[in-house]
């Protein structure tokens, strides 16, 4: 067996739901901590030991369900706890469990509350405070769930949630549905933030680039040295926007998918007149993603355009250095041939002057020899020295032409 296969298959069951069946308040947390926090926070909340690897975990808090999981940036907790309808519409989660978590409110990202009862409900929903509430029948007409989508005093979002005909596996999977909906909704929306400060950076970065792409254009041609220094200025700003913020919007993309998909698997249909709890997340909910999506598009942009400026300018610099080089070679070759020149020049005029001390030498000969008493004539003499002048000039010239081939 692979050493893989059962840690693989067991992804399956990975995340099972709450499963209950009877009225009851469910109150969900999710924090938004690191490793040792969230580590720090299940200590306090579960009474036995957690395994460090653990992905999710059920639990009891003084009697009561108990479910944690650990998410790739929060965890969550969610707490169920039976009631009749005779309790308070909207009663506050238990002290035992607030006193584990007060130490941790502020990384709580998202809190919500969902009072679950039956069919006998009469309908009134003035009773649990809602102003122009949202509501759908979901689980194809089995369930209703109502909502206002506004936080209470304590920061916590309500679900009014009727069941008719769903037992206690398809009713725990609804509520699950419901609770991954408001927390993946509210981890997409940490980008928003981001987005709209990174759009206030990205108006600056356009009005530099429509700056350079303009000096670029320009006639002025010798000031591509600080040109470039800007472009690169500019391009490093961009590179580290993008990795500080390539992070955030991924997940925002990852969520929002998720909400749409647990959105689509409530099957939702109308009740009455009230809009319904797809519609109005969605209508509110997608701007937010097309925001930071158009946001992380602008940036992406941003930063091939500045690559392309950078181009461009590297072009025209190699244009211009090839012209340089151009000018400078054809000026190095008009010097070789006013060298080449000259140097034919000179060797003409030392073979003359070669000539001309070479005769001197012989005539010294000569006179050397008439003073000496040797019977020679001038016209013998000057048979006899010609070949050897000759002889002594053809050397010099080919000595002269080795030297310039080599």
């Amino acid at each position: 067996m692979h050493p893989q296969r059962l840690i693989l298959h067991n992804e399956l069951h990975a995340r099972p739901s709450l499963y209950f069946d009877e009225p009851a308040h469910v109150f969900h947390m999710a924090f938004l901590a690191n490793d040792g926090e969230c580590d720090t926070l299940l200590s306090r909340c579960c009474p036995g030991p957690v395994d460090p690897d653990a992905a999710q975990g059920i639990t009891e808090l003084e009697g009561h369900a108990l479910k944690w999981e650990r998410h790739a940036e929060f965890l969550t907790l969610t707490l169920v706890v039976p009631s009749s309808s005779h309790e308070p519409c909207w009663s506050p989660p238990p002290r035992a469990l607030m006193d584990r978590v007060e130490p941790f409110m502020q990384h709580m990202i998202n809190a919500v509350q969902i009072v679950v009862r039956t069919a006998s409900f009469s309908g009134d929903l003035s009773v649990y405070g809602f102003k122009d509430p949202s509501g759908s029948c979901i689980g194809g007409g089995d369930a209703t769930v109502w909502s206002d989508f506004r936080l209470s005093a304590d920061g916590t979002n309500r679900f009014l949630f009727i069941n008719k005909r769903l037992n206690a596996y398809r009713l725990g999977r609804m509520i699950r549905r419901l609770l991954e909906i408001e927390t993946y909704r509210m981890m997409a929306s940490l980008s928003l933030i981001t987005a709209k400060a990174l759009s206030t950076q990205l108006n600056v970065f356009d009005k530099t680039l429509v700056n350079l792409s303009e000096r670029n254009a320009g006639p002025d041609t010798g000031n591509a040295k600080a040109l470039l220094t800007d472009i690169a200025n500019l391009s490093a700003q961009v590179v580290s926007s993008s990795a500080k913020t390539r992070h955030r919007f991924s997940a925002t993309q990852a969520y929002a998918q998720l909400v749409f998909e647990r959105l689509g698997e409530l099957r939702e249909s109308h009740v009455g007149d009230c809009q319904r709890l797809g519609i109005f997340i969605e209508r509110r909910f997608k701007p937010t993603v097309r925001y930071c999506a158009v946001t992380e598009q602008r940036l992406e942009q941003l930063a091939e355009s500045v690559a392309n400026l950078g181009d461009l300018l590297q072009a025209r610099v190699q244009v211009e250095m090839e012209e340089q080089n151009s000018e400078i070679l054809k000026s190095l070759n008009a010097r070789a041939d006013t060298q080449i020149k000259i140097q034919r020049a000179v060797e003409g005029l030392s073979i003359i002057a070669i000539t001309y001390y070479l005769l001197s030498l012989f005539k010294l000969l000569y006179s050397g020899l008439h003073v000496m008493g040797a019977d020679i004539s001038a016209r013998d003499a000057m048979l006899a020295m010609t070949p050897i002048a000759l002889c002594v000039l053809l050397f010099i010239l080919i000595r002269i032409r080795k030297a310039k081939e080599h």
